[in-house]
């Protein structure tokens, strides 16, 4: 009998990660209730993929298995020398919740941004979901600015 693995490996996302990404992807876009037309997504993997895109992609491992996500991207900021880094998406499976894959994404990100010169990362989340705003309250300082759109 194998042994429960207790800490999540990180690592970039792969092609043949694909049909794992895209259950955690649907879960993602399934809790904002959020639809995207199957061409965004298309569009999206292919770009996490592509290394001249500034849009990366991690993935958590736990028990052999791929259970969860992260999406980020590296932009200028006219307030900083150094660029910014926006963590876009984030999402792990119902099973992994609660073992710290979260927290190990966002620690990943973190690692990168450092490593890329960032001077900061920063992301949004709706001022509902109260089981990721807990771990966001321990990793990271709530900036309270709010966030106004226009889609077109």
């Amino acid at each position: 009998m194998s042994q429960r693995q207790d800490v999540p490996v990180i690592r970039p996302l792969a092609p043949e990660d694909r049909e794992a990404w895209n259950p955690l992807w649907q879960g993602y876009l399934t809790f904002y209730r959020a639809t995207l037309d199957p061409e965004i997504t298309e569009t999206t993997w292919s770009r996490l993929l592509d290394p001249k895109e500034p849009v990366h992609g991690l993935v958590a491992v736990l028990d052999g298995e791929v259970v969860g996500m992260v999406h980020y991207l590296f932009h200028r900021s006219t307030w900083a020398r150094q660029g910014y880094c926006y963590l876009e998406d984030l999402f792990t499976s119902e099973a992994a919740r609660g073992r710290g894959v979260g927290r190990a994404l966002i620690e990943a990100v973190y690692e990168r941004a450092r490593a890329a010169g960032a001077s900061r990362v920063y992301w949004h989340t709706h001022e509902a979901n109260a089981t990721a705003r807990a771990l966001y309250d321990k990793v990271a300082a709530l900036s309270g600015f709010l966030q106004y759109r226009k889609v077109f």
